[in-house]
């Protein structure tokens, strides 16, 4: 074989080679793609494998079908209590129609001017709506479910689905900064004494409760007290007056002998005078009858 034949057959299937792998794209699972024809679209694929199309004349464009994200740095933003805001968000948004994504935006740079554009709108229209202190609250996540319902309405029109919009940061311009932060000091200043004032009051309120129930369970102890002491007496008198009825005799004398343990002072044992009249009546003699006794005579105490 002669080496022009060779050469040839080389250029030949070198050709066939490139002109093969010209006609052969493949797609991933996370991609999606258009079949471009001088410029219009043929065809839209969106399922992974191994693809035909025409070598030369036409081309795919690809496109994800991951969510992508979206930095939009805001122009200052004004509140409802004419609060300057300095906003940078972010957005999170998945490409579902990519036809209609080519012919609106044609690819991720296009939509981020004009994606970018529609967050920075519906920003400044729901932030003028409401006070600064909603930003701080857990009403925030409201606000941003509402912005995100917003620009997805208006985002749809390029084939676009936007899951989610947050702010990523809000800052307050340095020449307003230091007044809010003393208007909030001041604010929960004020939120601190209503609290005390309410705590001091309910102390108070206890403590009154307190000392009534503890009047009330002295009182009642006390009440008991008396109730109990009564039937001890009682009960006392009745012995008293069964041990009388046994043996009067007996219980003149020990009650004679706990008359004068009561009558005498502690800090003597000496009586001096005549022991004349009933209190003396034993000292004469055992049985109590009267007796004889010398006047002025000293007796011990019993």
């Amino acid at each position: 074989m002669s080496r022009g034949v060779l050469l040839g057959a080389g250029i030949a299937i070198l050709v066939f080679l490139i002109v093969g792998f010209s006609a052969i794209f493949t797609l991933e699972p996370w991609q999606q793609a258009l079949v471009l024809q001088f410029g219009e679209v043929r065809r839209v694929v969106d399922q992974p494998g191994l693809y035909f199309k025409l070598p030369f004349i036409q081309a795919v464009t690809y496109y994800d079908k991951r969510v992508l994200d979206l930095d939009a740095r805001s122009p200052d933003a004004t509140t409802l209590d004419q609060k300057q805001l300095q906003i940078d968000a972010y957005a999170r948004y998945r490409i579902v129609n990519p036809l209609l994504f080519y012919q609106s935006v044609n690819n991720e740079q296009g939509v981020e001017a004009r994606l970018g554009s529609i967050i920075n709108s519906t920003l400044r229209n729901v932030i003028s709506d409401v006070p600064l202190l909603t930003l701080l609250t857990p009403e925030r996540g409201a606000l941003m479910q509402r912005i995100t319902q917003v620009v997805d309405h208006e985002a749809q029109a390029f084939g676009i689905k936007v899951l989610d919009v947050r702010l990523k940061r809000v800052d307050l311009p340095e020449a307003n900064m230091q007044a809010v932060v003393h208007r909030m000091q001041t604010q929960r200043g004020q939120e601190a004494r209503k609290i005390r004032a309410e705590g001091d009051k309910e102390a108070r309120r206890i403590h009154a409760d307190a000392d009534m129930q503890e009047r009330v369970i002295l009182a009642e102890a006390h009440k008991q007290a008396e109730i109990v002491q009564g039937q001890g007496d009682a009960e006392a008198q009745r012995v008293y007056n069964g041990a009388y009825g046994q043996d009067v005799q007996f219980f003149n004398f020990w009650r004679s002998l706990q008359a004068l343990t009561v009558a005498l002072p502690k800090d003597t044992t000496t009586y001096v005078g005549p022991p004349e009249g009933d209190f003396f009546r034993y000292f004469g003699r055992m049985n109590g009858e009267p007796g004889a006794a010398a006047p002025g005579a000293a007796l011990a105490k019993p």
